[in-house]
């Protein structure tokens, strides 16, 4: 039985949890109603903003995809030079000598109650597999755990003696992933660049030979970031669907943003930095998503990030819903907060240097505009929920035609989204991952409409959790 002292606290736990629940629904409910009572000419309006900002954001992707494929053909085209030269002897086939490459660490960070099941697996991988100078590479494993995990912890301490490379380091104290990484800048190893992996990750082999000669070749590059693929994809529905939204934001979007807008975004893993410039950067640990709001920083400071399609690393996606919702809440509710703190990017004086229009409208796109569209998709399936409601479609073809055709213009508005997805699909088709099916290139397509209604409400609940200050953190389960 509770005391009584214990009461008050669990009941303002549940109400912290639930409170979030309760906006998201009572905000479908409201506007759902609100459209039923609306005028004819309100609803008309309403419906023809929501369709010319679904056409400003399916146009923006799709330039985005255009913009990419240059990247693309310079990276094939790289590998295609570097594969057919390895096979002449006695010839470098990489433009730097490997006695003149920068010493390199790489982290990979794990919180070791999620993370025990794997964490040898990665770290015996990672010493035994890349294929970078043994002598000018070192392997961090810096972990944190809130109790002793046995004989495991004395295992990982012991592979130092297999692998002379090896570093393993147990934060004491440590709460996130930020202190983790805080703790290890603090060290002085000497080394000249520092790579950052979540621990589910298998980097390729020549993923950091690969980032490394990127910063050989333009000494003004500070943050190189790797292109995440989803090995699991076959291991659900779910799994399918994210692996080729993997594929469509690290070898398209994040590509095709860098040169339409003018800056490049570190993703939190498989990201290379310059170890000075991330040493004085360090972590926010205070923000829920360290990695969004270490990105955002690094473009207030008109740091140099590119993006090197060909520093390929493969990791895990959530094959069940509660994982993805979990992890999903987590970064809805990251961007929300990083938003927030970074949105006066938009207008004010950088650190150092200038910031361009294009940078400025491109950081407005990036915060304003994505956490906008959650409403905006929401607003519209409310809209159409309405419909339904007041005038139930006896056949799928009256549907059909109440959800994208009710008024004039309906058709051109369908057929440029469908046109901009289908040519942002094709382009994502042309490089995908080695996991990526036709028939899920079809599922994807058919269920992405659904698939953003869902990430909309996610969005939402994101900033209901951001309104009631919700900070409970929950790992991504690992396998």
């Amino acid at each position: 039985m509770l005391s009584h002292s214990q009461e008050p606290v669990r009941s303002s736990a549940f109400i912290w949890e639930w409170t979030p629940f309760c906006l998201v629904t009572s905000y479908f409910i409201f506007s759902t109603c609100i459209y039923m009572v609306c005028s004819e000419k309100m609803i008309e309006v309403l419906w023809y903003v929501y369709m010319l900002t679904n056409t400003y954001v399916s146009m923006v992707t799709v330039v985005e995809a255009v913009l990419s494929i240059s990247v693309t053909r310079e990276s094939r085209r790289r590998v295609t030079k570097i594969a057919a030269m390895d096979f002449k002897p006695g010839v470098q086939p990489w433009p730097t000598a490997d006695d003149q490459l920068p010493i390199l660490d790489l982290i990979i960070v794990a919180y070791l109650p999620n993370e025990k099941d794997i964490i040898m697996d990665r770290v015996n991988y990672l010493c035994t597999k890349m294929l970078y100078p043994i002598d000018r590479i070192r392997i961090n494993c810096v972990y944190n755990t809130p109790v002793d995990i046995q004989p495991l912890e004395t295992e990982l301490l012991e592979l130092q003696e297999i692998y002379s490379q090896l570093r393993v380091i147990k934060v004491s104290g440590s709460r996130s992933k930020a202190d983790n990484l805080n703790h290890f800048f603090t060290l002085n190893t000497g080394a000249e660049i520092i790579a950052i992996f979540d621990a589910d990750h298998y980097p390729h082999p020549h993923n950091p030979r690969w980032a490394a000669e990127r910063f050989m070749a333009d000494a003004d590059v500070g943050i190189v970031q790797g292109r995440c693929v989803v090995y699991n994809s076959r291991d659900s529905w779910l799994t399918r669907l994210i692996a080729i939204e993997f594929d469509k934001i690290y070898a398209v979007s994040h590509p095709g943003r860098a040169i339409m807008m003018d800056f490049g975004l570190f993703c939190g893993s498989n990201g290379y930095w310059r170890a000075e410039l991330l040493k004085d950067h360090k972590m926010h640990g205070e923000m829920l998503t360290e990695d969004i709001d270490s990105a955002l920083r690094a473009v207030q400071k008109n740091l140099k990030a590119i993006h090197e399609t060909n520093a390929v690393s493969y990791e895990l996606a959530p094959s069940e819903f509660q994982g993805f919702w979990k992890q999903r809440l987590r970064w809805a509710q990251g961007w929300a907060q990083a938003s927030i703190v970074h949105m006066p990017m938009v207008w004010n004086k950088p650190e150092q240097g200038t910031r361009s229009f294009t940078k400025r409208f491109g950081v407005f796109s990036l915060l304003a505009v994505r956490e906008v569209s959650y409403y905006l998709i929401t607003q519209y399936t409310c809209l159409v929920l309405s419909f339904v409601i007041l005038n139930f479609p006896k056949t799928p073809v009256a549907l059909a035609r109440m959800v994208f055709f009710p008024y004039p213009l309906s058709v051109w508005f369908f057929i440029i989204s469908v046109a901009c997805l289908f040519g942002t699909l094709i382009i994502t088709w042309r490089v995908r991952s080695e996991f990526i099916s036709v028939w899920m290139m079809v599922c994807f397509s058919l269920f992405y409409p659904f698939y953003l209604v869902v990430m909309g409400m996610i969005g939402l609940y994101g900033h209901a959790r951001q309104v009631v200050a919700y900070n409970n953190w929950n790992p991504t389960a690992r396998k």
